[in-house]
Parts: C-alpha cells; structure tokens; sequence
C-alpha cells in the first residue's frame, strides 16, 4: 500500500512541484525511512495510521540511526511534504506533522575561496592535457557565474551568448535566467570549445552540452566534483572544498564588495530572498576589518 502512496507522491513532486530527479529520490529516500519505521508498528500500517506521537518515535528512531542533526532536519521537511501532499489529495484528514518541530541547527560560516585561491587552482592545472583546458574552463565558469553543479553539467552551447557577456541557465524547476560572464571565463569556454571539444567523437544526444568526458557524454556531477576536489589538493588548499564552495564564493565576493541583495538573488536562481541570506555570511576577518575602518572607536 505505501508503493501507490510514493507513486503519487512522486508524480506530485514532478508534475506539480517540477522538481528534480535528484530532488524527487531524495523526497521518496525519506517516505521510505518513514515505511521501514511503519513496519516496526505492524505490517498493515499505513500513513494515516502514524500520529504526532508515532512521528516523534519516527525522530528518536533516525537518531538512533546516528544522523546528524542537518539529516534529520531534511528527512522531516521530507515527511512534511509527503503528508502535505496526503492533505491535498484527502488521503488523510488530518496532518500529524503540523506542529512537528526539527532539529535546532546551528549555523556554520561555510568555507569560501579567495581570488588568490583561485588563481592557485587554475595554476595547478596540466594544460598540456586536453582535460586541462576543459578544467580551467569550468573553475572559471563556476566562479565567475555561480551555478550549481547541475547547472554547469547541463549548460548547452545554445545558451551562450558570449559576445554579449551572458549565459543563459536553466535552474531548479526548469527556471531560466541570464547570468553575466566575466571575459576570462568566456576565453577559457572559447579556447576550450574550439581547440578541444571539436576533437571528441560526441556521443547523439550531447550534440548541444558545452563539456563533455573523453566519450562524448555529458559530465556526471561526481567528476566536478573529483576535477575540484584533485585541483584544490595540488594548489595546497586545506579547505572543505566542493563546485558548492565557488558557488557560495561568488556570492560572498558580490556582497562583500557592496553588490545588492537583490542582484545576487537573480544571479543565484533563488526564488526567495531569504535562501540568498544563506550565502551572505561574509567571514569573521571580513567584518572585523569593518568594524576597524568605519567605527569611531577604532579611529583614536
């Protein structure tokens, strides 16, 4: 009975909510904790049988489980749409989760990269390798434009408007935007689109996407990953690196040099403000030197 439940749940979170793949398993990755827990009340349990009281227990169970606080915190937002969207179809009356609380989590100052660091990064690289210049160009791009890594991954060359200085980006939910590019990055796509890329035997179906493997297909999300990660390693940075980090460095960099808020939203693809605040915790040396320059007390 839950397999109907999560079929319907599944095709609510695409259709209505157009969600990602990515975004849809982890949404079921949640219902299906949800079932495991059901189970140890009785195999006849269904989601309108749990109550507030059952779903408190469904807490303690994932704790013990030993996740961690920003897991359990993303399971519950999980089962509050899964019993949101029961709600809509009046498959129950009511919702349990109403006032079910999360975890209080902290928040943590992300690690970001300095230009410096960045220039370390693109030094690191063996541009004696056809990978190097495909490399060079996606740090460049990342940085110099903010997407997400499954943005990169799917950015086609039908997007780029390069002589106007813009890229357009498909974000979450199939949403478009333009996005400025910065002359440095738009040389390393160029160099890299017209000296390597023509050189692949492109696989059908990846005709349009800008960076491709040495196969012709498109780029998973785990090699820009790997391609970050290896890069950060041989430029000596020993930071927590991820294509999230230049992401969040872009953002970082705008509002430290006085970028509006609102500019920085429309970059980023956020739908809310609120989620932009995320990438404005500018670090701790940042707001000293502030403090120093521009207070009263700093100036006798």
């Amino acid at each position: 009975m839950w397999d109907s439940y999560k079929k319907g749940f599944k095709a609510y979170l695409k259709l209505e909510r157009s969600l990602s793949e990515n975004s849809v398993q982890a949404y079921l990755d949640d219902v299906n904790k949800l079932a495991q827990f059901a189970e140890t009340k009785g195999s006849n349990t269904q989601p309108k049988d749990l109550t507030k009281k059952d779903l408190r227990l469904f807490i303690e169970w994932i704790v013990e489980l030993g996740l961690g606080t920003h897991t359990q915190a993303r399971i519950i937002s999980g089962i509050k749409a899964f019993y949101k969207y029961l709600a809509l179809e009046n498959l129950i009356s009511i919702d349990p989760t109403e006032l079910l609380e999360s975890p209080k989590l902290g928040r943590k100052l992300p690690d970001t990269l300095s230009n410096a660091d960045i220039e370390l990064m693109l030094d690191s690289i063996d541009r004696s390798k056809p990978e190097g210049e495909r490399n060079r160009a996606i740090i460049e791009t990342l940085y110099a434009c903010g997407l997400r890594v499954s943005e990169l991954t799917e950015l086609l060359i039908s997007n780029l408007y390069l002589n106007e200085g813009f890229i357009r980006v498909i974000g979450k939910g199939n949403k478009e935007r333009l996005v400025p590019i910065h002359e440095n990055a738009i040389d390393s796509i160029q160099l890299y689109l017209e000296h390597i890329r023509v050189h692949i035997a492109i696989k059908p179906g990846n005709d349009d996407i800008v960076f491709l493997n040495r196969r012709g297909s498109k780029l998973s999300r785990v090699m820009i990953f790997y391609v970050i990660k290896d890069l950060a390693e041989k430029a000596g940075i020993r930071k927590s690196i991820s294509p999230h980090t230049l992401r969040h460095s872009f953002a970082t960099e705008l509002v430290e040099h006085g970028a509006d808020l609102r500019a920085v939203q429309e970059m980023l693809g956020h739908s809310s403000i609120t989620t932009t605040e995320i990438y404005t915790h500018l670090d701790r040396q940042f707001l000293r030197k502030t403090v120093e320059q521009f207070h009263p007390f700093y100036r006798n």
